[in-house]
């Protein structure tokens, strides 16, 4: 018996595909015979047939299918030593009927009106086990109709790429002289926005932050190492008891699996550990709180509940038009300078970008589970930091992550990486439907005794960089931050991880900035938490996409996952460690490289039939980029730094513009021990 047809079918109505294919699909020959999961299709017995049939020659092809992660496979079996008569014939009919039959289908959820029914009833009929469970969580109802709202704004920034609402306005003959500003940083987003915003209150600047939901209120939790949550520490941001005080839990271990059961030998892989990776739980309401204390005690002022309407910038300062979203009552605010950390709902983002604002996205969904799994499903001291227990599923590889939190809490998210595409731009409230119904497979529970905390959600941007100037992080007196940049890296660190990790190059470059009033978009636009080495990895998670469209072997992705995984879990637990971090120099990427190539000579066509020539050609140009970085790293890495600290009590005073490019080109070619760890910045 051999396996000779695996097939993905983008439907989770696998009933209807057996009727399907019992009663209306004709193969053309043999005789179909009907079993409970579809058909066997065998030679007529006759005794013609039999003298012209040779003894070896296959005379039975088994056709079954079954569901999976809200989705149908087929698999075709042949019995016999030789192909069936008309074997590839037969193949080629069925997967064309199929894919005539079951196409991609990418649907919109549906236009609602919430003055005539409730989020539930409005979604119940299209997302039933996302409306049954949501009325099950804790302020559910508000928490779902941000989940709609997301997905529309999000929606509406893919569809609309080269028109892009404007919210950003330039007004660059007009100047008051010496005007009296409300705030020197105005930020917009309050959950990354409030840890940055407090380090700069702390410098001593006068800071506003606006958040759209009321303020604490926070839709994802967080992980993060040791290592790199060090950096608020070190900027005197939080002490080591109140870094201690926001850790939910310290896990012993990560696991990294990725389903093999349709893999070749050479393309399964063990489990990965990664005890150092994301293993802080962070309590994510404490963390907020703990920052917006520290924000108002520097005399930092929060305005919750209040959107963001426009920016209209001059030569001297930005204005601000907000709303209070309880009284719907408008204001302007005046600063210095405006930063962007609204993230993927970010409108200042598509403007500065606009097709080319995000290229990637990981839709996210879960939740925080208070309770409910039985004993043994899951040890808390360990973390799932990436999972997958299928294949492709309606176009998409899924994966799942499992944090522990406080006591019997588990934080567990469903994602996957994904092409930006109008036509398919992703869907929170399909992946919902998806968690609520396949949360089961992944690890064994009756969802009706599960104790809820919270949903989790959002949308995890990506950005192809060919080179540190490639994405418009900045305009005049404005710059993004966190997902609103989207600079980070593309397999676990999300906004957040991005942001802590730069928190000191991005404090140091600003209060350069502010200092000399450096404010233009040309100076601005320098301090962005860019990479080279991340940029590299786009690729990577480009392979981890299927294009909107496109059918692929449904083992496809699986298979280039446990290929590089597998590498790594040969590799020491430090170069696995340093990896996933984004700390891998040249030479280490090189060789996993090709030691991923040497394992699978195949690695190559699959990323190029996935990403394209285009992609591919782009991806061969920041290659060559990353390639110049390592070469000037190594020439200036052991010197630079030391120059840098030497000239800056002239150079600063004398061209400042000067020192902070300088400063920020340190910052992008220094991998190990980068220029803040020698000298605080200045208040």
């Amino acid at each position: 018996m051999r396996e000779i047809l695996y097939l993905e079918i983008p439907t989770p109505d696998t009933a209807g595909v057996c009727t399907w294919l019992q009663t209306d699909f004709e193969p053309g020959v043999g005789e179909k015979v009907l079993t409970p999961a579809g058909f066997r299709l065998r030679m007529a017995e006759t005794t013609a047939s039999k003298t012209d049939i040779p003894e070896d020659l296959a005379n039975e092809l088994s056709v079954f299918v079954w569901s999976v992660q809200r989705t149908t496979y087929l698999k075709v079996f042949c019995w016999g030593v030789r192909p069936f008569r008309d074997q590839r014939k037969i193949l080629q009919k069925l997967t064309a009927a199929i894919r005539s039959r079951f196409p991609y289908d990418y649907p919109e959820p549906p236009k609602i009106d919430l003055s005539e029914e409730s989020i539930f009833d409005a979604l119940a009929p299209y997302y039933p086990l996302t409306a049954k469970y949501f009325q099950k969580i804790p302020n559910g109802e508000y928490d779902l109709k941000r989940v709609y709202w997301w997905e529309q704004r999000w929606r509406e920034g893919v569809r609309n790429p080269q028109q892009p609402k404007q919210v950003v306005f330039a007004n660059p003959n007009s100047k008051q002289e010496n005007p009296k500003l409300d705030y020197d940083l105005i930020y917009i987003g309050g959950a990354l926005g409030v840890i940055h915003a407090a380090v700069m209150a702390q410098l001593g600047y006068k800071v506003l932050l606006v958040e759209r939901l009321p303020f604490g209120r926070m839709n994802r939790e967080w992980n993060i190492s040791r290592k790199e949550i060090q950096s608020l520490i070190n900027l005197g941001l939080l002490t080591n008891a109140e870094v201690e005080y926001i850790i939910a839990r310290e896990y012993k271990d990560g696991f990294n699996k990725f389903f093999d059961g349709n893999n070749p030998q050479h393309l399964r892989a063990p489990i990965l550990h990664t005890p150092t990776v994301l293993n802080l739980a962070c309590d994510s309401e404490r963390l907020l709180s703990v920052c917006g204390q520290k924000f108002r005690d520097a005399g930092g002022k929060i305005l919750d509940e209040t959107e963001f309407i426009r920016a209209d910038v001059d030569s001297s300062q930005v204005l601000v038009t907000v709303k209070n979203l309880s009284t719907q009552e408008e204001k302007q605010i005046s600063g210095r300078l405006l930063l962007d950390a609204m993230g993927t709902a970010s409108p200042i983002a598509w403007q500065l970008n606009g097709s080319r604002a995000f290229d990637s996205v990981c839709p996210t969904v879960g939740a925080v589970v208070k309770s409910g799994f039985e004993p043994g499903v899951w040890d808390s001291d360990y973390g799932d930091v990436l999972n997958s227990h299928g294949d492709i599923s309606r176009g998409r590889q899924l994966i799942w992550e499992l944090f522990p939190g406080d006591n019997k809490e588990l934080a567990i998210y469903l994602f996957h990486y994904h092409q930006v595409h109008p036509q398919n731009p992703g869907s929170l409230l399909e992946m919902y439907e998806d968690f609520f119904t396949i949360l089961p497979e992944y690890r064994r529970c009756d969802m009706d005794k599960l104790v809820w905390k919270k949903p989790t959600f959002g949308y995890i941007p990506g950005h192809f960089s060919l080179d540190s100037s490639d994405r418009q992080v900045a305009f005049d007196r404005l710059l993004a931050i966190g997902d609103a940049a989207s600079l980070q890296s593309p397999l676990v660190f999300t906004g957040f991880g991005s942001l802590v990790r730069n928190l000191e190059r991005l404090t140091v470059l600003l209060d350069i900035a502010l200092k000399h009033d450096l404010l233009s978009f040309q100076h601005l636009n320098q301090i962005r938490a860019f990479q080279s080495n991340i940029a590299v990895t786009w690729m990577f998670s480009k392979g981890m996409m299927v294009p909107t469209g496109k059918f692929l072997p449904p083992q496809r992705i699986n298979s280039m996952l446990n290929n590089f995984f597998g590498l790594l879990a040969d590799e020491s637990p430090e170069v696995a460690d340093t990896f996933i971090k984004d700390r891998f120099n040249w030479s280490t990427f090189n060789r996993l490289a090709l030691k991923a190539a040497r394992r699978n000579p195949l690695l190559l066509p699959w990323i190029w039939e996935m990403a394209g020539t285009k992609d591919l050609l782009r991806w061969m140009k920041n290659y060559v980029s990353f390639t110049r970085y390592a070469l000037v790293c190594t020439l200036l890495g052991g010197w630079f730094s030391s120059f840098l600290r030497q000239i800056q009590p002239w150079l600063e005073q004398r061209n400042p513009g000067l020192w902070l490019r300088l400063l920020a080109f340190n910052y992008a070619i220094s991998v190990a021990k980068p220029f803040h760890q020698q000298q605080k910045p200045e208040s």
